[in-house]
């Protein structure tokens, strides 16, 4: 039987506890894993994530291996293929946001360098530690996550609200949310 403490979350099955114990909250500073990340977290507004962990090896495909410029340059007849591939979730806001969404990205990488120079800067270069101890603190935005929100729409992002940026800074490691009881709680303390 597994003894590991993990966020509670992270029990529910066999996919979240990989997830969790591989990646969820693991600082990156690596450009193709925070679009990969904003694919996959705009894509689950209003779904469970375990839906979207499900689909995830299927999106990959669609979207290029989440090559930002060849997701930029997609045609809108592969998009509309798209919208009939049972393995990803065929919304076609959310399809068509993800050829803007890329656009966008390179816009910023081509203004700060990279994205993730761009990212950071909105939590200080630093993770934010939330020192959460249960469910009771648990958050689904920040300031932060508003204004980081707030600037990608106004750089014309999609599917990119407050809950959504505030769950890729999750995953991101720019906010370290494991519980303090978590094995993985400390490995993302002053990263």
């Amino acid at each position: 039987m597994d003894k590991v403490k993990r966020c509670a979350w992270a029990n529910q099955s066999d996919i979240y506890k990989k997830y969790h114990d591989e990646e969820w909250g693991k600082p990156t500073h690596d450009d193709k894993k925070h679009f990969e990340m904003l694919v996959l977290e705009s894509a689950q507004a209003g779904l469970s994530w375990i839906t979207v962990l499900k689909k995830r090896e299927a999106y990959r495909k669609a979207f290029k291996n989440y090559n930002v410029e060849k997701v930029a340059k997609m045609s809108n007849e592969e998009l509309e293929e798209q919208l009939q591939n049972p393995g990803i979730i065929r919304n076609r806001l959310k399809v068509f946001a993800t050829r803007n969404n890329a656009i966008v990205f390179l816009q910023i990488q081509k203004e700060f360098g990279s994205f993730d120079k761009y990212v950071w800067q909105f939590v200080g270069g630093k993770p934010i530690d939330s020192k959460r101890k249960s469910t009771d603190n648990a958050l689904t935005s920040t300031p932060e996550s508003d204004s980081l929100s707030k600037d990608l729409k106004k750089r014309g992002m999609s599917f990119v609200g407050t809950t959504i940026i505030y769950a890729h800074m999750q995953a991101t490691g720019l906010v370290n949310d494991h519980y303090m009881y978590c094995w993985r709680y400390n490995s993302n303390i002053d990263k």
